[in-house]
C-alpha cells in the first residue's frame, strides 16, 4: 500500500502552533494539556492507545508504544515537547500564534522548537500506521511538557515517576539536529552528538547600605556591575571534544581551509557559528538583574542572574572559574544545573541517520556537533539511553537558521517539514 509520510506534516504544525503552550518558567501560562490532548487523538484515530497523564495541573506528557513490542530487540525513545517558549506578538510581522503560511514558510512560536518536529513525527507515524507499515523494533514515543524551563515536569518528571515507560528503550531521537548549513557552496547536515551543560548562576553582591546623595564606595551595585563586566568580557577557552574535533575535520575538508584555529575553521558555518561555536567553549551570559527599591537609597544587595554552560568534562571546574572571574566581591551560588552529555558518532543508528539523509539528499555531507542548550536527552541519560539530536531539514542557504531559535519570527520552510518527514520515513524503514 502507497502512503505519504509527509502528507500531514503542514496541517499538523499549524494546529499545533495555534495552541499556545507558553512556557514561562514560572509555573504560570497555559499548559501543554490542549497540545497533549491532540496528540493523544491523532495518534488513536489510526489505533494507537497513548498514555496521557500531567505532573502538574495542566502539564501534560504523552507516551505512546508503537512498532513491534514482540520483538527482542531493543527499544527506540523518538521524543518531542509540546511547549515553546513566549511570544510578545508587537515584535512579529505575523500573530505567532496564527500559524500563518507566507514566502513559503510557516511562521510561528514553536515553528522551528519544536513543533516542526512534532508535526514530522506524527505525519509519518499516521502514515506508516494507516499503511500497516509498522516499523520492526519497538518504538516509543513520547510528547513532553516543560522542555523549555529545565523539563522538571516534562522529561525529569518520567523518569522519576514512570521510568517502566521507557523499560526497553536503550537510544533515542529527538530535537535540534539534522538541519544543514551551507559549507564551501554545499550542505552540511549536522547531528547533535551531545550537549553543554546547564549551570544558571546567582551571582550576589552585599555593600553598605545608605543615602543616595552620599559617598558610598562599599555599593553592592557597583559591585556587581564590576563583576559582570568581566565576566562578559571573558574569554573562555577553547577545548573542542570529540564531536566538535570531527566536525572541524569535516568543515576543513569542505572548504580547504589551512588554518587550525577551531573558531576561524568554524567561521565557515556562517550565521550558525552563534550556535555551533559555542560548543568550543564554555560560555556565560547575564540575563536577569535585582536591586534596589527605592531611586535615592543605596541597597546593600543587588542579584544577577547568570546563564552558563559548560563542556563535557568541566563540570566540577566550571563554577570555580566563575568565581575566580568575578572576584572575592560577589558571590558566585548555583541556582539551576544539569549535566552535559557526549556519545559516540558512531554506530548503527548513526549509519541510519546518514542513510536516511541521503535517500532524500545524494549530495549531503554529514557530521556531528556539540548543542549549545540543553534537551530533555538530559533526563533520558539517567535511564541509561544514549541520544541524538534529529530532525531532518534540508534549508535554505541564506537562511540564518539558528536564530529563529526562540527568536522574533520564528518560521519554517514549508518544503522543508515535507523533506523532514520524508527523511524520518526512511530511517524508520532502516533504524
Amino acid at each position: 500500500m502507497t502512503y505519504l509520510p509527509d502528507a500531514e506534516a503542514l496541517e499538523i504544525c499549524r494546529d499545533l502552533i495555534r495552541i499556545d503552550t507558553s512556557n514561562y518558567g514560572d509555573g504560570t501560562g497555559p499548559g501543554e494539556r490542549k497540545a497533549a490532548e491532540y496528540v493523544a487523538a491523532s495518534l488513536a484515530e489510526v489505533g494507537i492507545e497513548s498514555e496521557v497523564f500531567d505532573a502538574a495541573p495542566g502539564r501534560t506528557n504523552v507516551v505512546a508504544r508503537w512498532g513491534d513490542q514482540t520483538s527482542s530487540r531493543d527499544g527506540l525513545l523518538i521524543h518531542g515537547h509540546l511547549d515553546v517558549v513566549p511570544a510578545q506578538a508587537d515584535d512579529w510581522q505575523v500573530d505567532p500564534f496564527a500559524g500563518e503560511i507566507l514566502d513559503g514558510y510557516l511562521w510561528g512560536r514553536g515553528a522551528v522548537d519544536m513543533k516542526d518536529f512534532d508535526a514530522m513525527l506524527l505525519s509519518v507515524v499516521r502514515a506508516r500506521q494507516r499503511a500497516g507499515a509498522i516499523p520492526k523494533r519497538p518504538i516509543t514515543l513520547v510528547f513532553t511538557a516543560d522542555e523549555e524551563a529545565g523539563s522538571r515536569q516534562g522529561a525529569h518528571w518520567i523518569v522519576d515517576h514512570k521510568p517502566e515507560l521507557l523499560e526497553g528503550c536503550t537510544e533515542a531521537i529527538g530535537e535540534v539536529g539534522g538541519f544543514s548549513v551551507e559549507v564551501g557552496g554545499q550542505r552540511l547536515y549536522l547531528i547533535e552528538s551531545g550537549e553543554k551543560g546547564i549551570s544558571w548562576m546567582r551571582l550576589k553582591a552585599r555593600g553598605t547600605a545608605g543615602h543616595g546623595s552620599m559617598a558610598q564606595p562599599d555599593n553592592a551595585v557597583t559591585h556587581l556591575a564590576k563583576a559582570l563586566v568581566a565576566l562578559g568580557e571573558h574569554e573562555w577557552p577553547q577545548s573542542p571534544g570529540p564531536s566538535m574535533q570531527q566536525l572541524i575535520a569535516k568543515v576543513r575538508e569542505l572548504t580547504g581551509e589551512p588554518s587550525t584555529d577551531p573558531q576561524m575553521v568554524l567561521e565557515h558555518v556562517g550565521p550558525a557559528i552563534r550556535m555551533i561555536g559555542s560548543g568550543l567553549r564554555n560560555t556565560t551570559n547575564a540575563t536577569m538583574l535585582e536591586a534596589g527599591y527605592k531611586h535615592n537609597v543605596v541597597p546593600g544587595e543587588a542579584v544577577a542572574f547568570v546563564d552558563g554552560r559548560y563542556l563535557p568534562g568541566h563540570a566540577d571546574s566550571f563554577l570555580p572559574a566563575v568565581q575566580d572571574v568575578v572576584g572575592d566581591r560577589v558571590l558566585v551560588e548555583p541556582h539551576i544545573t544539569d549535566i552535559a552529555l557526549e556519545y559516540p558518532f558512531e554506530g548503527d543508528l548513526v549509519d541510519a541517520m546518514t542513510v536516511a539523509l541521503h535517500s532524500q539528499d545524494p549530495e549531503a555531507h554529514i557530521a556531528p556537533y556539540l548543542m549549545s542548550g540543553g534537551t530533555d536527552a538530559k533526563a533520558w541519560s539517567r535511564l541509561g539511553i544514549t541520544s541524538y539530536g534529529f530532525t531532518p531539514l534540508r534549508l535554505p542557504g541564506d537562511l540564518d537558521f539558528t536564530a529563529l531559535f526562540h527568536g522574533v519570527d520564528e518560521r519554517v520552510p514549508v518544503d522543508s517539514l515535507a523533506f523532514g518527514a520524508r527523511v524520518f520515513d526512511e530511517l524508520l524503514n532502516i533504524v
